[in-house]
């Protein structure tokens, strides 16, 4: 089996609250092969969320070992993540986090010109047909739907080619048909570009749909994790 695109080795994460700090994560060890979808589930407070954080680099471990692509993450500064995330990692999240002064097409557009693409716009355009939207690209965010403006955060991760996608509860904020239009589109998006995806989900049947489905529980692995669904 080739390496691994994404390892954790013995991963903590404690964060200061209130009350003192709190243990988020406990010694967490996992690899994540090339062009898998691994599927998270767990209950809510179970630390699902704030392991997806460690594996993009948008939250850094307390302890332990995180590698993505081959770059240790605990070395890197915040402009070397930010590169790597750029470059190379596609996130979606619950909430859209579309910029409401831009149109469709120039949100998506925008991670592709700050990395100095010139075919920026064009392939902004191929993303929003890919998801069906080539007929909304100059609307701006409040002239969306909810399902439609997920559909622009879809194509703004799919723009780039990311060989890593992350996914935190994209139907979330969505009613039953449009989020499963949605998931649709999210494995098509990894299917066409090869790449990895990490699906954070309470959804049952939306995490049998991965190749592999881990549990935490208490911010730990449970004993089933790791299991093919």
């Amino acid at each position: 089996m080739t390496d691994p695109v994404i390892s954790l080795k013995d991963a903590t994460l404690s964060l200061q609250g209130n009350a003192g700090l709190v243990q988020i994560l406990h010694g967490i060890s996992l690899d994540v092969h090339k062009g898998e979808t691994l599927g998270l589930v767990g209950p809510s407070g179970s630390g699902k969320s704030s392991l997806l954080m460690l594996m993009g680099g948008l939250e850094r471990a307390s302890s332990g070992r995180i590698t993505a692509l081959g770059h240790d993450l605990s070395n890197m500064n915040e402009d070397q993540l930010a590169r790597l995330r750029r470059d190379h990692f596609g996130v979606v999240f619950q909430s859209f986090h579309l910029i409401p002064t831009m149109t469709a097409l120039e949100n998506v557009a925008a991670p592709l010109e700050l990395a100095g693409r010139a075919d920026a716009y064009e392939r902004a355009a191929e993303e929003l047909a890919a998801v069906g939207l080539a007929g909304r690209a100059e609307h701006y965010p409040s002239q969306l739907s909810g399902g439609e403006q997920q559909r622009v955060a879809l194509a703004r991760a799919a723009a780039p080619r990311p060989d890593i996608v992350l996914a935190d509860e994209p139907t979330g904020n969505l009613d039953g048909a449009t989020g499963a239009s949605i998931i649709e589109l999210l494995f098509d998006l990894s299917r066409r570009h090869g790449a990895t995806m990490i699906l954070v989900t309470h959804a049952p049947d939306l995490a049998a749909r991965c190749d592999r489905v881990v549990e935490l529980v208490d911010g730990r692995l449970s004993e089933s994790a790791g299991v093919p669904a």
